[in-house]
């Protein structure tokens, strides 16, 4: 397996390609900046000609695409428009011009679906209807995939991934934020004071481990032209996380909530996702239990203050 992963250098790259090595396939990483350990090429795809791309991965051999880049948290539509949408239409004519066929894992976005009523868990068969920038671009960055393999240009897969956390969880996410300042505090000798979005809402978190395990299974097993949920399958409070988390630290800390909450899952009070497609379609299941993955994130303790769209 020769992959190919498009921001390898950011936070869940970086567990893509790690989980990729592992399984034996030769790893490149197709980001603005270099991935540690792993062997990159520096591009900003979006600016690169797609027959420039193209011969990239045909001088790989490449075998599977994995598409780990986006703008997430904090970016402007325009910033999304291009990172999420522009930047899939490059790849898909990148790919359209290699010779031989190649394995595409998009991850996508829960948040392309209309939110569910709190109780009822999301499945492959719930309506697209995002209610977010965010996710609008997420989901035409997915349709993108999927019409190009309904065309015969490439062999799609996307996984529609929850809340993501674990080690490297950049600063700009809630929790991200939580271990950075926890972590000052920490090296400060000083307790913490760390002001957060209102903490009542319930998700459903994935390990970035697990989610990478999933990429592996989805470049390998037959699922093509096929949406998969990827999630822990259980809501699980805010408070909990970030309670937890400030309890593994040992940091003293008052948890400030204060004003609200505006980012791309701003209103949504309970979400969660059926994960029995992926258990059926890529034999998988998430192995991180919550507290392994709250201990990880203060082990590692590192932000990735570049995070964007790679």
């Amino acid at each position: 397996m020769n992959a190919v992963v498009v921001g390898g250098s950011g936070f869940l790259g970086r567990h893509i390609c790690a989980a990729l090595q592992a399984r034996g396939a030769r790893v490149l990483s197709l980001a603005r900046r270099p991935a540690p350990g792993i062997p990159s090429a520096r591009i900003n795809v979006v600016d690169e000609a797609s027959a420039t791309l193209a011969d990239l991965f045909i001088e790989h051999g490449t075998t599977v695409l994995v598409n780990a880049a986006g703008a997430v948290w904090g970016y402007d539509e325009q910033a999304l428009e291009e990172s999420n949408v522009r930047l899939v239409e490059r790849l898909r004519d990148a790919v359209a011009k290699v010779p031989h066929q190649v394995r595409v894992v998009q991850l996508g976005s829960v948040f392309e679906y209309a939110m569910p009523a709190p109780g009822r868990h999301l499945t492959e068969d719930a309506p697209p209807n995002p209610s977010t920038a965010y996710g609008r671009s997420k989901l035409r960055g997915s349709e993108i995939v999927l019409d190009a393999t309904r065309a015969g240009l490439l062999d799609g897969v996307v996984l529609r991934a929850t809340s993501c956390a674990g080690p490297g969880l950049p600063s700009s996410s809630l929790l991200g934020r939580t271990v950075a300042e926890l972590r000052d505090a920490a090296i400060r000798g000083k307790a913490a004071v760390i002001r957060l979005a209102p903490l009542t809402a319930e998700r459903d978190f994935v390990d970035c481990r697990d989610l990478a395990a999933a990429v592996v299974a989805a470049a390998t097993v037959p699922v093509v032209g096929r949406t998969v949920n990827i999630g822990s399958g259980s809501a699980v409070s805010v408070r909990r996380l970030v309670d937890l988390l400030v309890s593994v630290s040992g940091v003293q800390a008052t948890i400030v909530e204060e004003d609200t909450s505006t980012g791309r899952s701003a209103g949504v009070d309970w979400l969660a996702v059926n994960t029995g497609l992926a258990e059926r379609m890529l034999g998988w299941c998430p192995r991180h239990s919550l507290a392994s993955t709250v201990r990880a994130m203060w082990s590692e303790a590192t932000t990735n203050a570049e995070e964007g769209p790679d």
